[in-house]
């Protein structure tokens, strides 16, 4: 039986990874900062990232490190960096003798000048290439599916009658099962090097437009389309950045965020993946979208 050292088990990719590798037969060994309930077949691991002992105890006896974890939202450059630069450190060094580490980076990494966030994951990614070359590197785009609170807005919104439409450019999108059938897929296989991006296979990725056209159709709205040009989405994030500000919360709109949406390439390009012979995505934009719009409904948060 292969186990499998787990960062970030808790959150939306972490848990629907350990629920596919269970279905496969895994034993899992799950870090957690906070108390889980008991689950068959996973052990977990309390601590954090910057606990020593509990990372030893993580990997010990591990056939391999899927290391999830990290920070999307901070308030500043240090705790952007300690989550996702030094944590990943922390991994690396907790798995010296753990044959396989594949590690979840972001398609912002792609640009690290454009944010702290996106500067941090390239600098983790860095941090991983020197220190296991034999490592996978995943860097997703934006995950969605069913429990994702992220993209959840996007649906509400559509649901009121309203899309907004941030900047002219094409990203690409990924259901959060192919993404952790790919996580899999770079465990089981060590011979797999390298950063690989992933897509769910849309030739070109979409725009802004016909993502919330797909969000419509799956609610069975007609909404008001609205743009938004990089300057509005400014003053959005300096307005959301205040009232966080006030309200002690992190914004959701923050100037990071605005720069990532106004930029205008984020098409992911998964060849290299798929050529692999280990992966292909099995979830189509539209179909993913339905499932998760009918998730929402079925929650009740739309």
């Amino acid at each position: 039986m292969t186990t499998l050292a787990i960062t970030g088990g808790t959150g939306f990719v972490g848990s629907k990874l350990i629920d596919l590798a269970l279905e496969k037969g895994h034993a899992v060994r799950a870090l957690a900062r906070r108390a889980q309930p008991e689950r068959p077949g996973v052990e977990w691991v309390a601590g954090d990232l910057g606990n020593r002992d509990a990372l030893s105890r993580l990997t010990e006896g591990a056939n391999a490190v899927i290391h999830v974890a990290g920070i999307i939202n901070a308030r500043t450059p240090l705790e952007f960096a300690a989550g996702n630069v030094e944590g990943t450190r922390a991994m690396l060094a907790a798995s010296r003798d753990v044959q396989r580490f594949v590690h979840v980076s972001s398609l912002a990494a792609r640009e690290p000048a454009l944010s702290i966030y996106g500067n941090t994951k390239a600098a983790a990614d860095a941090l991983v290439e020197t220190s296991r070359p034999d490592a996978a590197i995943v860097r997703p785009p934006a995950v969605y599916g069913p429990g994702d609170r992220e993209t959840a807005n996007l649906y509400k919104l559509v649901a009121r009658g309203w899309a907004l439409l941030p900047g002219s450019g094409r990203f690409s999108i990924v259901e959060v099962a192919d993404l952790a059938r790919a996580l899999l897929a770079l465990a089981e296989n060590p011979t797999s090097s390298g950063i690989f991006e992933i897509d769910d296979g849309t030739p070109g990725g979409l725009s802004h437009r016909e993502m919330a056209a797909h969000i419509a159709a799956a609610l069975g709205k007609t909404p008001t389309y609205v743009p938004l040009p990089p300057a509005a989405l400014k003053l959005g994030a300096a307005i959301d950045t205040l009232g966080a500000k006030l309200a002690g919360r992190l914004p959701a709109l923050s100037f990071d965020r605005a720069r990532y949406l106004a930029h205008p390439d984020w098409v992911a390009d998964s060849a290299p993946l798929r050529a692999l012979g280990i992966w292909a995505p099995e979830v189509p934009a539209a179909e993913g979208i339905a499932r998760t719009a009918e998730w929402y409904r079925s929650a009740g948060w739309i």
